[in-house]
């Protein structure tokens, strides 16, 4: 169990790294479905309201805005200040837990965090329109941070619980990523298995930076074998299986429990989760339910989270910075 002391910064670190994760994959989703859309047969009418339906704000989302088009979806998820799942609102919550634990992190990390935010929020001041480039740019700046963090930090329990943080993450957006899917309907189930539908599992894949992987893989895009490839590989570092086996990895890293056993609460979520996923069959998936099956993931990933900080974050010290989003889960 940490000290009182590293419980702050095991908070704090943890969270930085899911923030900086969260506004990459949020990069991501925009930036793919612009780029669907224009690939899209003639007459198939835009979607945008499946990325606010998938990051669970359509409550906020329609609250404010009149319509789910491409410029209030894109705005809300990249520059609102009042969406705390946004682009700038999570790359301002990763500056402020970075702050708070400076003396921890190296320079270089903290230069990668505060940079990337002060570009975000630069480009929020002037209006301007989410774009391709500036997209990519997130995406970078979010591998500069965690190419730092490997790089100069030293591999002990602030990094482990940083690549906890990343990892969890990571393996929520990616349900999310399939889950986008089950919300993008197709106008009639005939076109299932149709170059549209193909269109959409490849837009799924590019949304995890996986096409190339995939291919290496399993050749044609197939709604199955995407499925699988982004939940259960064992090798792609952004499948959900392989993000919560190496988190906890590098949970049992922390607390020097035997690989297999359990000591708290968080290793006994974290470690059934991941057993859960070592033995799930994508075609019993599919027949009982897709959908379902990625809500009780994401339900089970918060939960781990909620065994974290039960176990390992002191909940006094709980920062404001983390506080909104813990109500969340």
């Amino acid at each position: 169990m940490v000290n009182a002391m590293l419980s702050r910064v095991a908070e704090s670190i943890y969270w930085m790294s899911r923030y900086i994760e969260r506004a990459e994959n949020m990069a991501r989703i925009v930036d793919v479905n612009e780029h669907l859309m224009l690939d899209l047969p003639p007459g198939l009418p835009a979607q945008w309201a499946p990325l606010v339906a998938i990051t669970g704000d359509e409550a906020a989302f329609k609250k404010r805005y009149s319509d789910a088009d491409q410029d209030e979806v894109s705005w809300f998820l990249t520059f609102d200040a009042a969406n705390p799942n946004s682009i700038l609102s999570s790359l301002r919550a990763a500056r402020e837990n970075a702050r708070s634990i400076r003396e921890i992190l190296s320079s270089a990390i903290w230069a990668e965090i505060n940079e990337a935010y002060h570009y975000v929020e630069h480009l929020a001041q002037t209006r301007a329109a989410p774009h391709h480039a500036f997209l990519r740019n997130v995406i970078r700046a979010s591998h500069s941070v965690e190419g730092a963090t490997t790089a100069t930090l030293s591999h002990a329990e602030a990094y482990h619980f940083s690549r906890i943080g990343r990892l969890t993450e990571r393996a929520d957006q990616t349900t999310r990523f399939v889950d986008i899917r089950y919300f993008m309907l197709l106008p009639s189930p005939d076109e299932v298995g149709s170059p549209t539908d193909d269109l959409h599992w490849t837009a799924v894949l590019q949304s995890a930076s996986a096409l190339e992987m995939y291919r290496q893989r399993h050749g044609m895009v197939q709604m199955q074998a995407t499925v699988e490839f982004l939940l259960v590989d064992p090798d792609f570092p952004r499948s959900v299986r392989n993000c919560v086996s190496r988190a906890n990895e590098s949970l049992h890293a922390i607390t020097g429990t035997r690989s297999g056993t359990y000591r708290n609460a968080a290793e006994r979520r974290l470690g059934k989760l991941a057993a859960e996923l070592d033995y799930t069959s994508i075609e019993e998936v599919i027949i009982e339910g897709l959908h379902e099956f990625l809500d009780s993931i994401q339900a089970k990933l918060n939960e781990c989270g909620t065994a974290l900080r039960e176990s390992f974050f002191a909940p006094q010290l709980t920062t404001r910075a983390n506080a909104a989003r813990i109500a969340i889960e």
